[in-house]
């Protein structure tokens, strides 16, 4: 195509026109799709709440600037909360708590395409490159003779003729953790039942009547949550042990290269209901009873109304150890609570949440201490911060090419710039280091890859 200037003149109406085609001059090139925002940093943050002010569904943000990219919020249900994105980030999940419904979302084009109830509650979902989602539903129930407990993995057909496909048992189902290559999923019954086994789900063989469809694996202490190997060759099983009725709070290999999988060492640790993995360390959060520890038996803890508190453990998975475990010296105090959310920042910095922490003095009226679900862990150095907030933490999302963290905490969508482990400084776009969005914020996830 020869380009003159009549054709450069015309490039913003084509442009204009349609998002996706892309005018070349000089030569062939590809083709660029942009989605109708025309924004390639998108985020979405699940909205719960109906007021006269506010719309429940979910927002979209321009992610480089951190500011509302449209008024009218994308339709998910009645209240949609809990999000689960693929890994392509092509395909977004909503849970509607007033339906009990799988909201699905195509990122793309930036539309709900369908809905599918799941019979119960959720607070734990996964979705595949393959176009299927997985959703733990604890209360689910079977009829008939013989039927099992109540409890399943849904299995979603996420398509535009979608809708569940099958229905694995698995009591009390309540965590879904997918391995990297989605081939596997690990299935936990959760803190409410003490268990000495987990599941197994394997994707590819379900409605293929092969009976090895599902794995029960025992001689573990509560699990609650897992952890992969870059390779989905290991899985690191976190024991919720005594916080969850069990015995002792641990992290305890399972092999998944073999047939059937193997149960490996244990390493003791102060506590564990979640980790992120970086490099050889695993970071585990935890309470390890009931209470926590006292606050004030640990040195490193700052100064606190609060009684009880949590632990972060550092388990170095070279020499299987954890320096932490049971030495007040070196124990790392965090918020308490159940700990259920934890993220890296692209500099380090390690974002830990919980629910059900206690909260200290108030937000919107400092005076003194205040104090929520949310501790900051600077991996370079080892200090800790826990922002004056109040609240639950329900939300963490990091991006690859910005210092900041998005947390959905109380309520709000608040903007930390990592390298200060604060509340972004007021710049053209945000004025208070808090996105300014009308209604109640459950979750928050990057539909781009930015």
């Amino acid at each position: 195509m020869k380009c003159d200037r009549k054709t450069l003149a015309l490039l913003p109406a084509l442009f204009a026109v349609t998002s996706f085609s892309l005018v070349s001059c000089g030569g062939g090139g590809p083709t660029i799709a942009k989605p109708p925002s025309r924004v390639t940093a998108r985020v979405l943050a699940s909205q719960s709440a109906a007021s006269p002010t506010a719309s429940p569904g979910l927002i979209l943000i321009d992610g480089q600037i951190d500011s509302l990219l449209r008024a009218a919020p994308i339709a998910a249900g009645s209240s949609p909360g809990l999000m689960a994105i693929s890994p392509d980030r092509t395909t977004l999940l909503a849970f509607d708590s007033v339906s009990n419904s799988a909201e699905v979302v195509s990122t793309p084009t930036e539309a709900q395409t369908g809905s599918i109830p799941l019979g119960g509650s959720t607070t734990s979902m996964v979705v595949l490159n393959t176009g299927f989602g997985y959703a733990a539903v604890p209360a689910a129930s079977f009829t008939g003779p013989g039927s099992p407990p109540p409890g399943a993995v849904v299995a979603m057909n996420l398509g535009a003729a979608g809708g569940i496909v099958a229905t694995i048992s698995v009591p009390n189902a309540q965590t879904v953790v997918s391995s990297p290559d989605g081939t596997q999923i690990l299935v936990f019954s959760g803190e409410s039942q003490i268990s000495h086994a987990l599941t197994i789900v394997y994707p590819l063989l379900v409605n293929t009547n092969n009976p090895l469809d599902t794995v029960t694996v025992s001689g573990f202490d509560s699990p609650v949550y897992g952890v992969f190997s870059a390779d989905g060759s290991t899985a690191y099983i976190l024991n919720c042990g005594a916080q969850c009725g069990g015995t002792q709070a641990s992290v305890q290999i399972l092999n998944l290269s073999t047939t059937p999988p193997t149960v490996g060492a244990v390493i003791p640790v102060n506590g564990a209901t979640v980790g992120f993995l970086s490099g050889s360390t695993l970071y585990v959060a935890g309470k390890g009873t009931p209470t926590g520890p006292l606050c004030a038996s640990i040195p490193s803890a700052a100064t606190t109304a609060a009684t009880y508190c949590g632990t972060l453990d550092l388990v170095n998975l070279t020499t299987m150890q954890d320096p932490n475990y049971n030495n007040p010296a070196t124990e790392i105090a965090i918020p308490d609570g159940y700990h259920d959310r934890i993220d890296m920042s692209v500099n380090g910095q390690l974002f830990i949440g919980s629910y059900g922490c206690t909260s200290v003095g108030n937000v919107y009226n400092p005076q003194g201490e205040v104090r929520g679900c949310l501790a900051i862990f600077n991996t370079t150095n080892g200090t800790v911060v826990i922002p004056p907030d109040n609240g639950d933490v329900t939300g963490l999302q990091s991006f690859s090419t910005r210092q900041v963290e998005y947390v959905a905490e109380g309520g709000n969508l608040r903007v930390y710039d990592t390298r200060i482990d604060a509340l972004i400084p007021p710049n053209d776009f945000i004025e208070t280091g808090t996105i300014l969005i009308t209604g109640y914020i459950i979750d928050v996830k990057a539909i781009d890859f930015f």
